[in-house]
């Protein structure tokens, strides 16, 4: 049996049963293995965008026996994809311009999909509010801490509209769109841990900044910290609000 990290199996937790999976990126094809080991998936397709890693991919659907049900394929991210050709379209690991280049070039396919498994590593609130905009309802989330690092990760399925929106002030928008809205409204255990780590992050940012020779530079940056902090310690204040909302 494979074993995956903790965001990994987090993330493959999310994946509904009995559907075939596109991986993007799938590198070493674990993620699939283990689905099918697990007798979750029917199927999969392992994709990549480098030759190396796609055959180390295929080289552990072989040794687990698994290449009857696991295809590989060199792909940038779902170009090599037909519509509808996978239930769940996995996309893990990457940094978060790369997924929303994903799913702005590959719309057809990725919105033909009953679901979207993303883990953005970097730029969270403009991935989520690309989701937004473009008509993404996030309806799953979970939050996991592994050597010292956060992984938020989400499950998203195509709407024609999302009316929960329209319900919440601009402030309230901004806070789902940095911290997660179900991670908010479940008041999720690694988000609460997050929200102290990155508050005592940014005080001590602030401090230092106050105690540099002030320009213009610092002092925008100064503006922005502090407008952090207040998302930051309002979070529980606009947790109640979703919640109001009926989220």
């Amino acid at each position: 049996m494979v074993k995956l990290s903790e965001r990994m199996k987090a993330v493959a937790a999310m994946v509904t049963s009995g559907g075939i999976l596109a991986d993007i990126g799938t590198d070493h094809g674990y993620v699939p293995i283990a689905l099918m080991q697990e007798h979750k998936i029917k199927g999969a397709i392992a994709m990549d965008i480098n030759q190396g890693p796609l055959a180390r991919a295929k080289e552990n659907i072989e040794a687990a026996h698994l290449q009857e049900y696991i295809q590989t394929r060199l792909s940038d991210g779902v170009q090599s994809l037909k519509v509808g050709e996978a239930d769940s379209i996995l996309a893990a690991g990457m940094g978060g311009e790369l997924v929303m280049h994903i799913l702005e070039e590959g719309e057809e396919v990725c919105q033909a999909a009953s679901e979207l498994i993303l883990q953005p590593q970097s730029d969270i609130r403009k991935v989520r509010e690309y989701l937004r905009e473009h008509h993404y309802k996030i309806v799953d989330e979970d939050m996991v801490l592994e050597d010292g690092k956060y992984y938020p990760m989400m499950r998203v399925i195509k709407v024609e509209q999302d009316d929960f929106w329209a319900k919440l002030s601009e402030e309230s928008t901004v806070a789902c769109d940095i911290y997660g809205p179900l991670l908010l409204r479940n008041g999720n255990p690694v988000l609460r841990r997050f929200l102290v780590h990155q508050h005592r992050q940014l005080t001590e940012l602030l401090k230092k900044l106050q105690a540099q020779k002030q320009s213009e530079a610092i002092q925008k940056r100064i503006f922005q910290v502090k407008e952090e902090l207040q998302y930051n310690e309002s979070a529980y204040t606009i947790l109640g609000a979703i919640k109001n909302a009926g989220i």
